[in-house]
């Protein structure tokens, strides 16, 4: 049996980040050790580690990120990529993993 985890993420932007496609794609660029994600329709794609694909697009004045979970990672594949899709994250919406948890539990409490 496979089981493939697909998650989509919407993520606000701290004032002053601005919602400019180009600027989080240069940032996932510095995060991913330069992987340039290819564009398709607007929507950024890309394959890191123990991710089997990354897609992120700005919808409204919100931030996308859809993933695909490689399910053969390895222990190490996971840690080193889940750091660096919280230092992209951090990176593209101004926030912190910390920041972003309380601003989730906001939303659903709403």
């Amino acid at each position: 049996m496979i089981v493939v985890v697909i998650v989509i993420q919407a993520y606000s932007l701290k004032r002053g980040f601005s919602l400019d496609i180009e600027r989080v794609k240069n940032v996932f660029a510095e995060c991913f050790d330069g992987v340039e994600p290819e564009n398709i329709d607007g929507r950024f794609l890309a394959g890191f580690g123990a991710m089997e694909s990354i897609s992120f697009w700005f919808e409204g004045k919100k931030l996308l990120v859809e993933t695909v979970s490689n399910t053969n990672a390895t222990d190490e594949e996971i840690i080193d990529t889940n750091r660096r899709f919280r230092n992209f994250l951090e990176n593209a919406t101004g926030y912190t993993a910390k920041q972003r948890r309380t601003m989730a539990k906001k939303g659903v409490s709403k």
